[in-house]
């Protein structure tokens, strides 16, 4: 059964923040409810929807139990019936989804860093691929992404490349894809046709803003330095290149991207705040003896979580054993979707067992 009194707090809530939108608050405050409406609304839908379902359900079982009921209206409650317990069932299953806990950064904007690993030349082409396939399905979701630093691989590719992502659910989705990517192909350098094994490590970070995290400058150890570039009339010739170091943890950010010395800053204090944000959700989260083991995977950089096989063109997922034959699409980012979704899918009913158990 559902919590009643919980979807009965949902519906008062709701209504609660309508009437203080219908007030005309301003600011953020406006901002935060108009975020927290639009999150409940779909959720009062489902359980009024569902309360109707239900009344429905409860009158037809009135009717047949009537005995002055005439067999032709007995026959179509009857053949009613199971059309309507199956929507109850549906909306209840939604309704349980609703109610799971929610991960605070799910409706953050993501950091998406990308760095070649094992694999030399044909390892930093495989990053380019992956970044190309995010930069895809971002597109698809109609999320922008904004490039924050590169650099490149000596035959093309990246060594490493850090992007926004921005858009409603982007950290939520993309969140799945931290750890271990691995391809197996011929690489294009390679002159005699032998599949090589390459791999690259992709990290998604929730987007932290100052109200997230505070950071105390005097932990920073900020120096700037001459940016690399083609040379000719490109190379920059003043110290914009930006390197800020976090001393208590050891993190560093490099930005030069921008010929800005301001604008560098920021976009490395950006990836820096963000990644002190992930690394103690991590330590939170590791600190809850069994949520680790309702996650798909750990999220742990260093898992292998996925093999890309171009002579059989097709994708492995190893946290959820889910294979499909459609590696094109998916590193063109058409058919990423159906992975994401399903760990997704994976991942709430873990949640749903544990709050079942």
């Amino acid at each position: 059964m559902l919590p009643v009194a919980k979807l009965e707090a949902l519906v008062v809530r709701r209504d609660i923040v309508e009437a203080e939108l219908s007030a005309g608050v301003e600011g953020d405050r406006y901002i935060a409810l108009s975020r927290e409406f639009s999150e409940l609304s779909p959720v009062v839908e489902a359980i009024r929807a569902y309360r109707a379902v239900q009344a429905e359900l409860a009158d037809l079982a009135q009717l047949l139990a009537d005995p002055a009921t005439d067999r032709e209206m007995a026959a179509l409650a009857h053949e009613e019936k199971p059309a309507l317990e199956e929507r109850l069932a549906t909306l209840e299953h939604q309704l349980r989804l609703a109610l799971l806990p929610k991960d605070a950064a799910d409706a953050k904007n993501a950091i998406l860093e990308i760095r070649a690993g094992t694999g030399g030349d044909e390892a930093s082409l495989f990053a380019g691929d992956l970044y190309r396939m995010y930069e895809r399905y971002a597109a698809l979701q109609g999320w922008q992404i904004e490039l924050i630093s590169a650099s490149d691989g000596t035959v093309g590719g990246y060594k490493e490349i850090v992007a926004e992502v921005r858009g409603p659910g982007a950290y939520a989705r993309l969140k799945f894809e931290s750890g271990v990517h691995r391809v197996q192909r011929v690489p294009a350098t390679e002159s005699g046709g032998r599949i090589h094994t390459s791999a690259a490590t992709v990290a998604v970070l929730p987007e932290a803003e100052e109200v997230d995290l505070a950071i105390d400058e005097s932990d920073l150890r900020i120096d700037t330095m001459r940016a690399g570039g083609a040379g000719g009339q490109h190379v920059n010739k003043t110290e914009s290149a930006v390197r800020i170091t976090h001393v208590p943890t050891g993190t560093v950010v490099v930005v030069q991207d921008e010929r800005s010395q301001h604008k560098n800053r920021a976009r490395a204090m950006a990836i820096l705040r963000s990644r002190l944000y992930d690394d103690e959700r991590r330590r939170l989260a590791a600190t809850r003896a069994e949520d680790r083991k309702l996650q798909v995977g750990s999220g742990d950089r260093s898992e292998r979580i996925r093999t890309y096989n171009f002579p059989q063109g097709r994708v492995t997922d190893h946290r959820i054993e889910l294979t499909l034959y459609k590696l094109p699409e998916i590193i063109a980012g058409t058919a990423l979707g159906e992975i994401i979704d399903a760990l997704v899918a994976d991942h709430q009913a873990s949640l749903l067992a544990a709050e079942a158990a």
